[in-house]
């Protein structure tokens, strides 16, 4: 457990809140000391890597971990998977009192699973919670309890280099009623899965963007920078929409300035020689309205410890990316997340105008290199304190 409370956190900086919404929220928390597990009887026959779609299998357990305002935190438990019982006006059923993270347990080549930077995941998860004023827990504690509930399921984690285990805890407020109020039930459960690559595309075959101002996702003072199912049930119509013009993701921007904030399911990255010859490396600023990404933060982390290009953080918009195109200055433009951890994209869909970004033409030698060294942490070809050992 002390590799995993001291699993490397990175250099991520959020734009924080002026006060707390949870202070009178945690007076104490669950401890995975008192853990009960409860075995499955039988348990599920597992998938052949090689036909994984992304969630859409689940292991044989589950971890679930109940609240309430009267009796605080109650013991943390492991169980056979199965259907959760919730009172029909349940706070997060109505008013998406309700949050998740996103995380994955690899299977090394060494045999040895391991996580990847945890810790970013477990304090993503608290300021959500914080911010949808649901209990707050000890982060520790509650990676203990998914890395116990990984090493029952062990046997999930695919024994395959190009799968995964996908790890869902997700916190959702119970109370039963229907006023519009903090929630005085609570629970968290987390569920585990084996996945293969997130687009049907492939693991590492360019995407194609829709950049449509009409549709904005987040916006300041708002909740884009949380990890809550609301952000996310919305853009599904948008999504729909994109598919519908032959695209696969959409790019969303922002303001009248169109600024870029983030893709469908990714943080953006854009690799560029700027107008003082420098190669550098751009991604939009934790200004709130984008996810503050683990594997975002990784690239940043990786990149400038490289030394070899500038790196920034900063706003573009769509007319000084348009302008670098046309000039031929951009040579990648890749997606990264948990779930795809690197993605190409190879074009643009703007005001009924199709962009093509020459990003597979220019390798994407950088977009290969993060994915490269990325996998080769997760999959222990290079040891790294990213990486916590599970098993």
């Amino acid at each position: 457990m002390a590799a995993l409370r001291t699993a490397l956190h990175g250099r991520w900086v959020v734009q924080t809140l002026p006060f707390s919404f949870g202070s009178l929220r945690f007076a104490s928390s669950f401890k995975a000391a008192d853990l009960a597990i409860e075995c499955n009887a039988s348990s599920m026959p597992k998938p052949d890597p090689s036909t994984l779609v992304f969630g859409k299998q689940f292991s044989d357990h589950m971890l679930t971990i109940n609240w309430s305002a009267k009796d605080g935190w109650e013991a943390p438990q492991i169980k056979p998977f199965q259907n959760l019982s919730l009172h029909p006006a349940s706070s997060a059923l109505h008013y998406s009192i309700e949050l998740f993270e996103g995380m994955k347990a690899f299977r090394g080549v060494d045999n040895h699973i391991r996580l990847f930077r945890p810790m970013l995941n477990m304090e993503r998860m608290y300021r959500s919670a914080d911010r949808c004023c649901l209990p707050l827990f000890d982060k520790g504690e509650l990676l203990e309890c998914i890395r116990k509930l990984v090493e029952v399921d062990q046997e999930w984690v695919p024994y395959s280099q190009n799968a995964s285990l996908y790890i869902r805890p997700t916190f959702i407020g119970t109370e039963p009623s229907l006023g519009v109020s903090q929630a005085g039930k609570a629970m968290i459960f987390v569920i585990i899965g084996p996945v293969g690559p997130y687009f049907a595309t492939g693991s590492f075959n360019p995407v194609s963007l829709l950049a449509d101002p009409s549709f904005v996702r987040a916006w300041k003072g708002g909740v884009g920078a949380y990890k809550m199912g609301g952000n996310y049930g919305p853009t599904i119509a948008v999504q729909s929409e994109a598919v519908k013009r032959g695209c696969q993701q959409v790019l969303w921007l922002y303001g009248e300035q169109e600024e870029i904030t983030e893709v469908g399911t990714m943080n953006l990255f854009i690799y560029l020689t700027n107008e003082k010859g420098e190669r550098e490396l751009v991604t939009p600023p934790l200004d709130g309205l984008i996810l503050p990404g683990v594997t975002r933060q990784s690239l940043l982390d990786l990149a400038r410890g490289w030394g070899e290009f500038k790196v920034t953080e900063r706003t573009m918009n769509m007319k000084e990316l348009l302008k670098a195109l046309d000039a031929g200055k951009v040579l990648e433009v890749f997606g990264a997340g948990t779930a795809c951890v690197v993605c190409p994209v190879g074009s643009l869909l703007y005001r009924g105008k199709t962009y093509e970004i020459p990003t597979m033409q220019n390798g994407p030698d950088l977009a290969k290199r993060f994915y490269k060294e990325l996998t080769d942490i997760q999959y222990g070809r290079t040891p790294s304190d990213w990486a916590p050992l599970v098993v």
